[in-house]
This record gives C-alpha cells, sequence and structure tokens, in this order.
C-alpha cells in the first residue's frame, strides 16, 4: 500500500501498518523541553511517577529567559537543574553551553531521519527538515512520554508543496515560506504534515529547509518535513552515531495532496501586523522601524548571519533605529566570530546578545514599546509577541532586515 513519509514513520515506530486517521500509540525516539516548558512538566510528571523512561532521550537545553530575568525564571532554571541531576540527564545545556532548543536538537546530533521527536514548544516541526516527524506537545503531555516513553497521536493527512523555480537575489527560504503562508492561510493546513519539495527544495541548504519546516505551524500543520537527500546526509555526517532510516512519501498515496507552487518570480515577502499570514511584497510595504531583530529558531543560523553582514558591512545602522542580533547557538555565535561577522555587526552599530530566544517570545531582551515598529526574522509577529500590545511587528528574511536597518525603513535588499 502506497504511504506518505508520516505514514510510513508511525508504521515503523508502532510496527503496525497504519494510515492517516489512525488514532496510535508511538514510541517517542527524543523528547525536548526547556527553561519555560519544563517545570510545568515536572509538575505533572512527579503526580505520575518518579523515574523517567530513558534519561538518554530526553534533551533540556535552557534558552528561552537566559541568563535568568527575574526570580521566577531562577527559580525555574533551579528547579530544571535539580531534575536533571536526580534522572541523569545527560543531555543538558545550562546557560551559555547551547542555544536555542530548535537549533541545538539538530546541531548536536539529537535529530535523525524516520524518529519521531515531541518538544513542549511549538516549532519542534523544525526538525522535520532532516526528514523526521517532529512535532510540539503540550507540557503535561511531556509528563506522560516522560514516565512512558509514548504518545498517541492522530496520523496526519499530507500536504505536499511542490515548489519549483529559480529563487532571485536576495530571496530566500523565509520569503517562500511566507509566500506559502500568505496563500494557505494561518489555519489552511490544520493537523496536516506539510511537506516541502520540488526543484528549489532540493537546491536549498539544509538551514533554508529548516525556515520552511519551523513555520509550518504558523499555517496550522501538525509538522513540517522534507525527504532526506544527500544535503541532510551530509548535514548529519560527524553529527550523529546511531543508525537510522530514510523515507520518502509515496506520490500515489491516497491521503496526499499537492500543492504547486512557482517562486520564479518571487520578491522579498513581509508578514504585516498582526497576523503571520498577512503576507505582501516588500515592494508593497512603507514603514518607518523602531527595532530590527536579526535571529531565532527561524533565521540565526550562520548562513542568515552571514547574509546580514554582507549587506551591513561597511555601513552604520541609522540613528533611531536599534539592532539586536542572537545567534541561535554557541556553535554558530563561535563561527561568526572567527568570520569576522561580529565585528561587522558592533562596527555597524548592532548589539549583539547571547544565544537565546531574546525577544521573540516577548519575555526577555528586546521587547518594544507602545506605539514602536519591529522588524524581526522570527516567526511570529501576533500583537503582543515583542512587547508592547500597541506596538507593531512585521516578519521578514535577514537580507530585508539588514538593509532596513540601514534606511530606517522597511526596504528591499538591492
Amino acid at each position: 500500500m502506497s504511504k506518505t513519509m508520516s505514514e510510513k514513520i508511525f508504521s515503523n515506530s508502532t510496527g503496525d501498518d497504519v494510515k492517516s486517521g489512525d488514532i496510535v500509540i508511538a514510541n517517542v525516539d527524543v523528547a525536548m523541553v526547556h527553561d519555560l516548558t519544563g517545570p510545568l512538566s515536572l509538575k505533572s510528571f512527579y503526580e505520575i511517577g518518579d523515574e523517567v523512561w530513558d534519561s538518554d532521550k530526553i534533551v533540556i537545553p535552557f534558552d528561552h529567559q537566559i541568563p535568568a530575568d527575574s526570580l521566577e525564571a531562577a527559580d525555574n532554571h533551579m528547579a530544571m537543574r535539580k531534575f536533571v541531576k536526580e534522572q541523569r540527564i545527560k543531555n543538558f545545556y545550562d546557560v551559555g553551553q547551547g542555544g536555542i532548543c530548535h537549533q541545538i536538537l539538530p546541531e548536536l546530533g539529537h535529530v535523525v531521519p524516520g524518529e519521531i521527536i515531541v518538544g513542549a514548544d511549538s516549532h519542534t516541526c523544525t526538525h522535520g527538515a532532516l526528514g523526521a516527524f517532529s512535532t510540539g506537545i503540550g507540557s503535561t503531555d511531556m509528563a506522560m512520554v516522560f514516565a512512558t516513553g509514548k504518545l498517541w497521536f492522530k496520523v496526519p493527512e499530507t500536504i505536499r508543496f511542490n515548489i519549483e523555480g529559480e529563487l532571485k537575489s536576495n530571496v530566500y527560504g523565509k520569503d517562500v515560506i511566507l509566500n506559502i503562508i500568505g496563500k494557505v492561510g494561518s489555519d489552511g493546513a490544520s493537523y496536516k504534515a506539510c511537506e516541502f519539495g520540488g526543484e528549489t527544495v532540493r537546491n536549498m541548504t539544509v538551514s533554508d529547509r529548516m525556515v520552511l519546516c519551523n513555520m509550518a505551524i504558523e499555517m496550522g500543520g501538525k509538522t513540517g518535513l522534507v525527504e532526506p537527500d544527500e544535503k541532510t546526509l551530509k548535514y548529519l555526517k560527524n553529527r550523529v552515531n546511531r543508525d537510522f532510516k530514510l523515507f520518502k512519501t509515496d506520490f500515489d498515496a491516497s491521503s496526499l495532496e499537492e500543492v504547486q507552487i512557482d517562486v520564479n518570480d518571487l520578491e522579498p515577502q513581509v508578514a504585516c501586523p498582526h497576523n503571520v499570514d498577512n503576507v505582501k511584497p516588500v515592494s508593497e510595504v512603507d514603514g518607518e522601524i523602531d527595532q530590527v531583530f536579526l535571529g531565532s529558531c527561524t533565521n540565526g543560523r550562520i548562513e542568515d548571519l552571514r547574509v546580514a553582514a554582507k549587506i551591513l558591512k561597511g555601513n552604520k545602522i541609522v540613528n533611531g533605529v536599534r539592532m539586536l542580533v542572537i545567534p541561535a547557538s554557541k556553535e554558530i555565535y563561535t563561527k561568526a566570530l572567527d568570520e569576522g561577522l561580529m565585528k561587522i555587526f558592533v562596527d555597524s552599530g548592532a548589539l549583539v546578545c547571547n544565544p537565546c530566544c531574546g525577544p521573540c517570545l516577548g519575555g526577555h531582551v528586546g521587547l518594544i514599546g507602545p506605539g514602536e515598529v519591529s522588524l524581526s526574522t522570527s516567526n511570529r509577529n501576533f500583537k503582543g509577541r515583542q512587547g508592547s500590545p500597541d506596538g507593531e511587528v512585521y516578519l521578514s528574511s535577514p537580507a530585508v532586515a539588514a538593509i532596513s536597518a540601514i534606511k530606517g525603513r522597511i526596504s528591499i535588499p538591492e
């Protein structure tokens, strides 16, 4: 019987011949919580039992509120460190040791194709870029995973975006996914596995594939997926030391829906306040900005920093605009230092911060005030997302963010 990637991964996990719509109890291969969602998971876990099912399969990075910015955050950190010690969790990344959860899981070898990965964070779908079924779950659901290593799922149907064409200069994966979300809508792929394929995706870096999968949730998707190929295997080389299986979708699978996307004429895109699907070409958007945020689990990778640094080199951020640069991980931070990118950012007038989520969640550094406008390379622009509910957040690629910081208004990269 022909199947989609998701159906094959769940069949492999359960040992049964499953299809979309089936309710299954699946084995979880990797479970992740961070400093913000972890404490609630622990509270529920201790109501179930006192020992996790497999301490080697749990990953705990601190990334949302680091260093601790309040007494409450400090208490949360202490509770998580105590849990790590009690349960002998070896895959723990404290302040200064890792970075944003969705970056360091694949970066440090916790993600391989064909596995089921759950995280107490909605953008866990990022890891589907390497061919895993990866999805966000609630903190209390995570407690059950901690206790049993299993979780129930409804196997999703698949919507495959066949993306064809050659991207123009200064058009990137972020522009592609914003364009798709603008067409599909914020609920157009509800509980679907959003699969990305076609010539354009085959030519993309793993970094840009992560951008696509990261934002699948913004159109209601259960996960994002890219079929593993030679680029996937090259990325995994020297990162992982365990066996894995490669699954690909059968194009005659009954639960597969296909959507054709042509990007030959695509220009840089921007998502306007206050919804991710309120997408327009940059040429149709004009407005002054107060802050630029380059970073997040969407666009805080070394490729993103290189794009922005190339534009910023020899230029100054305009007076009245502040720019935050936040690498997604310690590894990326170190690479940027070695390549001289940090000097470019600092010389241009940007503030470089430690690897963390930054203003993305509206709970830490870089919040905007009433009436202020943020241009961000992150993944959400909901009202109040980055600070004041009377502020506005636009989403763009690193290229648009960098040129806009120089010009002081949302602009098209030359």
